[in-house]
């Protein structure tokens, strides 16, 4: 990096990313605690503002494309999508029209779990790879999270939006029996 030029990775754009991105993986990390309506409350708040950060965090170019890693094993993301669709249960799955898929009239079955672990997955690769804290690394981390913001997780926030808003407001989900089970976790 040329002494001359300001650190982009360093910016405030970057940083906020990364601060709602850590929010999202520590909740996540230490939800058992949780009740149901909790966590939609939790994804309906920082959903979009996750996707407003990820869409404010610069495109930039890397020097060592080598120094891209990922750090999410299939075992964690197994751990945690199998956690949340035991708490979703029934209403885990919905239908949504994907324009990334082949006939983006076809409606396709979805899954809350399934988005929200993908989602996961990203934020942790972000944030494990920005703290190795060279040069190199915040670049990659930067380039990928707006990368896979535009192909990946930021199509998880839009699909799972509509879900948790109607589980949250719709009316009379007070008599769901998924509200009904809240001091389950």
């Amino acid at each position: 990096m040329s002494n001359d030029l300001p650190d982009i990775t360093l910016k405030k754009p970057v940083l906020e990313m990364l601060t709602v991105a850590n929010e999202y993986c520590y909740y996540f990390e230490h939800m058992a605690t949780k009740t149901h309506t909790e966590i939609l409350e939790f994804i309906s708040r920082i959903g979009p503002l996750l996707y407003l950060k990820g869409s404010l965090t610069p495109d930039l170019e890397v020097e060592n494309p080598e120094a891209n890693e990922r750090f999410v094993t299939p075992e964690e993301w197994e751990t945690l999508f199998y956690a949340l669709r035991e708490i979703f249960g029934k209403y885990d799955e919905f239908w949504i029209i994907d324009p990334q898929y082949i006939n983006e009239n076809e409606p396709l079955k979805a899954s809350l779990s399934e988005n929200l672990t993908d989602i996961y997955q990203d934020m942790k690769d972000f944030i494990l790879l920005y703290q190795r804290n060279t040069y190199a690394a915040r670049q990659n981390a930067v380039k990928e999270i707006r990368k896979l913001y535009a192909t990946h997780w930021g199509y998880r926030i839009t699909n799972i939006m509509p879900k948790v808003h109607h589980l949250l407001y719709e009316e009379n989900t007070d008599s769901l029996p998924f509200m009904q089970s809240l001091d389950m976790y």
